[in-house]
C-alpha cells in the first residue's frame, strides 16, 4: 500500500450538526475560510462529508443531505481550501449513524442480552447509533464512499470513524454463527464473529476508498492503535494517526506511549489533539493556548506531524479564538520542520510491549486501552531520559544494547532461545515481575542465577536494594504494594533483601491504616538478581510504578537499567527536571543527530462540585534550567547548534563522548548536532 507524506500543519474538523438545527453553513464565506487557514499556517484539513448524525454536507443519491442544509456546503469548502494549497481529506463517519439507524432498525448492533448497542442503549437517551457491519448497513456505506471519491476525486485521503464493531446478538450475528457452526452462548463466537465483521468491513471499504485511485490514502479510526495488531495496520491503513486527546482522558503520557510502538510499523505518523480544554463534541471549550504549544512541540519532537481538532459551528463560520490559538502553535512547528522530516528516533532499550502479549480473543476484548506495565514503562523512562521503543514480541531486538519484558510476558521456548542469544552476543536483558516465566507458569525460561519458589504469599512487602541502586536518603525498608516472585540468589548476585509483613491484612489481623510494618528480618528472598547481562527483579516494578508513582521506586529501577547499560547510555541529561521529556533522532540524508528537549508541567484540575473528572491541563510553561548534555555518538561532530535560533554551541568531543550545555529554554529546545 502507497505511505503518503503528510503535510506537518493539520486540523481534523468535526461537523456533528442535528437536524434540528437550520441555515447550516448560512455564515461560510471562501475569502474569509481562507484568510483564516493562512494565518493559522493550516496546511491540511479534514473535511466532513457524512457526520454522526447520518446526514451528508453535499447533495447525495445515496444518502440524505442535512434538512438544514440549501447548498454543496462540501465542494464550497473543498475547493476554497485547494485553491489556496492545503490539502483536504474527506470524513465519512462509519460505525456510526443515525438516519440509517431510524430508517433501518434492523441495522443496528445489538448485544448478547438482546439491547441496542452503542453510545446510546435505550430509545430516550441521547447519543449515536451504531450499525452493524454484517447487515446492509456496508453495503450503504461503501456506496456513500464510493459517491464521495468520485464526486471528489482529488482529495487527499479518506477518513473513516467509529469502526469498532462490538460482539453481539444481531440477527446477521446469529445467522453468521450458525452458519460457521458457533455457539452464540460463547462469548469467544461473539468475538469471532466480531472480528469477521472487522474484516469484511475492512476489506470492502478500503476497496471503496481506492475506486479509481489505487494510493488514496485511507486511515480506519477507532480512537487508539492497539498493540500487537501490526498485520492489520500494514494491510488496510496508509498511514496512522494518533487519537489522544490529553485532556479528553488520554492525558499527556498516552502519546509518547503510542508512538514507541508505531515507530516500527511503515507508517507515516500524525499525532492528534483537540483545541478543546475537555474533548470532543465540545463547543465553546478552548485550552491554554501554552498547552496546544507544548502538545504539538511533543508531536514533533517525538517523530510525528501534528493534527489539531476543532469543531464548526453549524453556521459554517470557523472560530476566530481557535485558529488564533492554532496558529500560534503551529508557527513553532512551521519553523522546526527542517529538523524534524526524515528523521528517525534512537533507542537504547527494546521493550516488548505488555499490550502486545498474545491472548485469547475474550482476554483481548476485556484487555483495557493500555496496558498498566507499559504505561508504567512510558513514565519511569520518558522521566529519566532514557531512550527507548516498544516492539511486538516478534519483533528483531537485536540491533538493542537492552531488552526490557515488563512484569508479565511469558517467554516460550522460541523467545527463549532468541534472549539467550541476544546475551550471548553481548546483549542484555531485564525482567521484572512475572516476566521470564514459561507459559505454563512452571518456572524461568531462562537460568536467573537463582532457585524460584513462585508467588510471595505477602502484599504488600518491602525492599531494601543494595546501597548503590538505592537514592542516599532511603536506609530502611521501602513498601511494595504488587505481588514478588520469590527469589534465591545461587549463582547470581543478589541486587537487594526483602523484608516481609508480620501478616496479610484481614479481619482478624490488621495494623494501624493500611498494613502491617516489615520484620526487622530479612526474609531470604532477594529484590532482584543479576547474573552477568541478564537481571530480574521479583517485583511487577512498572505496574507498581504506574499506579503509585513512587519516586524512589522509578530511581532504582533505573539505576539498574544504567548498571545493565554501562557505555551504551546514549544521552545523559543533567538539569532537566522529571516533567522534562527528551527524544534523539537522526537525520540520515542531512548527516545529523537532533536532540529535542521539552519542559511542561501537567496539573490536574476540576472534578469537584459535579465537574466532569479531573483533567490534565497545561497553563505555565517555566522557563527550563540549562541541561548538561552529554551523548555518545560514533561521527565526529562539526557544530552544534540551537535551532531555529541559529544560535551555536561550544562542545567538547573525546573520543565517541560529546559534551554541551543547552542554555535555559521556555517549552521546546531543539539542538542539531552536524556530523
Amino acid at each position: 500500500m502507497n505511505r503518503p507524506t503528510l503535510r506537518f500543519r493539520q486540523v481534523h474538523l468535526d461537523f456533528h450538526t442535528s437536524p434540528h438545527i437550520p441555515a447550516i453553513g448560512a455564515a461560510f464565506d471562501k475569502a474569509e475560510w481562507q484568510e483564516t487557514l493562512r494565518r493559522a499556517q493550516v496546511d491540511s484539513i479534514t473535511l466532513f462529508a457524512k457526520c454522526h448524525h447520518g446526514w451528508s454536507y453535499h447533495p447525495t443519491t445515496v444518502g440524505r443531505m442535512h434538512p438544514g442544509l440549501s447548498f454543496d456546503l462540501l465542494r464550497a469548502q473543498f475547493e476554497a481550501t485547494k485553491e489556496i494549497g492545503v490539502n483536504a481529506p474527506i470524513y465519512i463517519s462509519a460505525g456510526l449513524d443515525d438516519v440509517a439507524a431510524e430508517e433501518h432498525p434492523e441495522w443496528r448492533q445489538i448485544d448478547a442480552e438482546g439491547r441496542y448497542d452503542g453510545w446510546s442503549k435505550t430509545l430516550l437517551e441521547p447519543g449515536f447509533r451504531h450499525l452493524d457491519f454484517l447487515s446492509p448497513y456496508l453495503d450503504y456505506l461503501c456506496a456513500q464512499i464510493e459517491e464521495v471519491v468520485e464526486l471528489f476525486p482529488g482529495c487527499d485521503g479518506i477518513f473513516l470513524d467509529i469502526i469498532h464493531q462490538r460482539p453481539g446478538a444481531s440477527p446477521w450475528r446469529m445467522r453468521w454463527m450458525a452458519e460457521h457452526d458457533l455457539d452464540p452462548c460463547s462469548e469467544a463466537a461473539r468475538l469471532r464473529c466480531a472480528g469477521e465483521a472487522h474484516r469484511l468491513y475492512y476489506e470492502r471499504t478500503t476497496a471503496a476508498v481506492k475506486r479509481g485511485d489505487p494510493d488514496r490514502p485511507v486511515f480506519h479510526n477507532s480512537g487508539h492503535i492497539a498493540m500487537g495488531e501490526r498485520e492489520k495496520y500494514e494491510t488496510w491503513f496508509s498511514h496512522l494517526e494518533l487519537e489522544s486527546l490529553p485532556t479528553g482522558g488520554w492525558g499527556y503520557d498516552h502519546f509518547p506511549l503510542s508512538l514507541k510502538y508505531v515507530e516500527n510499523l511503515p507508517h507515516s505518523v500524525l499525532g492528534m489533539t483537540g483545541k478543546f480544554h475537555t474533548t470532543w463534541g465540545e463547543f465553546g471549550g478552548f485550552k491554554h493556548p501554552n498547552a496546544l504549544r507544548y502538545e504539538c512541540a511533543a508531536m514533533i519532537a517525538f517523530g510525528a506531524r501534528c493534527s489539531v481538532g476543532d469543531q464548526l459551528h453549524p453556521s459554517g463560520r470557523l472560530d476566530a479564538s481557535t485558529y488564533r490559538v492554532i496558529g500560534q502553535a503551529y508557527a513553532g512547528v512551521a519553523a522546526r520542520e527542517a529538523w524534524c522530516a526524515g528523521a528517525v528516533n534512537c533507542a537504547d532499550i527494546a521493550v516488548l510491549a505488555a499490550a502486545a502479549t498474545p491472548l485469547d480473543p475474550v482476554a483481548r476484548a476485556k484487555a483495557g486501552r493500555t496496558h498498566p506495565a507499559d504505561t508504567g514503562v512510558a513514565r519511569m523512562f520518558l522521566e529519566e531520559k532514557l531512550l527507548f521503543t516498544l516492539l511486538d514480541h516478534d519483533r528483531d531486538f537485536s540491533a538493542y544494547p537492552l531488552v526490557v519484558l515488563p512484569d508479565e510476558i511469558p517467554v516460550d521456548a522460541g523467545l527463549a532461545e532468541r534472549l539467550a542469544a541476544h546475551l550471548g552476543r553481548g546483549g542484555r536483558v531485564l525482567l521484572t515481575g512475572a516476566s521470564g516465566l514459561r507459559p505454563d507458569g512452571s518456572g524461568p525460561a531462562l537460568d536467573l542465577g537463582a532457585d524460584w519458589s513462585g508467588e510471595s504469599p505477602f502484599v504488600p512487602s518491602f525492599i531494601l536494594p543494595n546501597p548503590d541502586l538505592r537514592p542516599d536518603w532511603l536506609e530502611t525498608p521501602m513498601v511494595m504494594y504488587g505481588r514478588s516472585q520469590r527469589l534465591q540468589p545461587t549463582s547470581g548476585e543478589s541486587l537487594g533483601d526483602v523484608f516481609e509483613p508480620y501478616f496479610n491484612r484481614n479481619y482478624a489481623h490488621y495494623c494501624s491504616h493500611q498494613h502491617a510494618p516489615p520484620r526487622p528480618e530479612p526474609s531470604g528472598y532477594a529484590f532482584g538478581v543479576r547474573r552477568g547481562g541478564l537481571a530480574a527483579l521479583a517485583y511487577p516494578v512498572f505496574s507498581d510504578y504506574a499506579a503509585h508513582g513512587t519516586v524512589a521506586l522509578r530511581e532504582i529501577t533505573a539505576r539498574v537499567i544504567r548498571s545493565l547499560l554501562g557505555e551504551d547510555i546514549r544521552l545523559v541529561l543533567d538539569g532537566l527536571p522529571s516533567s522534562g521529556r527528551a527524544n534523539l533522532a537522526y537525520q540520515g540524508g542531512q548527516h545529523r543527530h537532533v536532540l529535542h528537549l521539552l519542559y511542561g508541567q501537567p496539573i490536574r484540575r476540576g472534578g469537584e462540585g459535579g465537574g466532569r473528572g479531573a483533567i490534565e491541563v497545561i497553563e505555565d510553561l517555566p522557563s527550563a534550567p540549562p541541561v548538561q548534555v552529554t551523548l555518545r555518538l560514533a561521527e565526529p561532530v562539526r557544530s552544534v547548534r540551537l535551532e531555529p535560533e541559529g544560535r551555536t554551541l561550544e562542545f567538547r568531543q573525546a573520543e565517541e563522548v560529546v559534551r554541551f550545555t543547552v542554555p535555559a529554554f521556555t517549552c521546546h529546545a531543539l539542538i542539531v548536532v552536524q556530523h
